[in-house]
C-alpha cells in the first residue's frame, strides 16, 4: 500500500515538473516612438528671440506606467499586458519639441531645462493623449499635446496652445499603431512649434513687459 502511494506521489511530481518545464514563457515586446525628424533648417537670418529652456513634458499617470494604452470607450482605459514602451514617451516627445524648435532657428539657444542657468523663456507642456482607440468604425490613434511659453523675466504667458490628432489605422497590429502614433506626434509637434514661433516673433522679448499675458 505504501509502495502504491509512493508511486502515485512520484507520478504527480513528474507530471507537475513536465507541465512546469513545458509551459511557454511569454516575454514583453518593447516599442519606441520614432518621431520624424523636423524639416531642414531654413536660412531666415539671425534669431529674433532670446534663450529658451524646455522642461520635460508631463503626462497623466496612465501614460507613464509603461504598457501601451488602448481605449474601448471614452471612460474606460486598458493596458496591453505584453506590449510596452522601451523608453519614457515624455522624454521622446520633449526631445522632438527641442529638435523642431532648433530647426527653425528662432531662438538664440534651446536647451533642456535642468534647473540651473538663466534663460529668457521657459516652455512647459503635457502629453494629454497618446493611445489606441477602438470602436465599431475601426482602430484609431489619438494624440494630443498642449504647451505654454512663459517669460522668465516677467512671469507672463507669451503663448499657449494645443494640438489634437485622431487618425484611423490601416495596420491594426501594435507595430502599426505605434508607427501611426510616431507620425501623429511629429505632426502635433510641428503644429505647436509653428504656432508658438508665429506668436513669439510677433511679440519680441524686448516688449514682453508690456504685452505679457495677452
Amino acid at each position: 500500500m505504501r509502495f502504491a502511494r509512493w508511486t502515485v506521489a512520484m507520478g504527480l511530481v513528474v507530471v507537475s515538473t513536465c507541465l512546469t518545464g513545458c509551459a511557454k514563457i511569454r516575454y514583453p515586446n518593447y516599442y519606441v516612438l520614432n518621431v520624424p525628424e523636423p524639416p531642414s533648417p531654413a536660412s531666415e537670418g539671425a534669431p529674433v528671440l532670446g534663450s529658451l529652456a524646455v522642461r520635460q513634458f508631463g503626462a497623466p499617470g496612465f501614460l507613464r506606467q509603461g504598457p501601451i494604452v488602448y481605449r474601448e470607450a471614452s471612460s474606460r482605459v486598458g493596458f496591453y499586458a505584453y506590449e510596452r514602451w522601451a523608453q519614457d514617451p515624455r522624454g521622446e516627445v520633449t526631445g522632438a519639441i527641442i529638435r523642431a524648435i532648433q530647426s527653425r532657428g528662432g531662438f538664440q539657444s534651446v536647451d533642456l531645462y535642468d534647473g540651473t542657468g538663466t534663460r529668457d523663456c521657459l516652455l512647459t507642456g503635457t502629453i494629454d493623449h497618446m493611445e489606441e482607440v477602438d470602436d465599431r468604425a475601426g482602430v484609431w490613434v489619438e494624440v494630443a499635446l498642449s504647451a505654454r511659453l512663459t517669460s522668465l523675466h516677467t512671469g507672463g504667458v507669451l503663448w499657449q496652445g494645443s494640438s489634437t490628432k485622431k487618425v484611423k489605422v490601416d495596420d491594426r497590429s501594435v507595430t502599426g499603431v505605434v508607427a501611426e502614433m510616431s507620425h501623429e506626434i511629429g505632426s502635433a509637434v510641428e503644429d505647436l512649434v509653428s504656432s508658438m514661433l508665429e506668436s513669439a516673433t510677433a511679440t519680441p522679448l524686448t516688449r514682453t513687459r508690456t504685452t505679457a499675458g495677452q
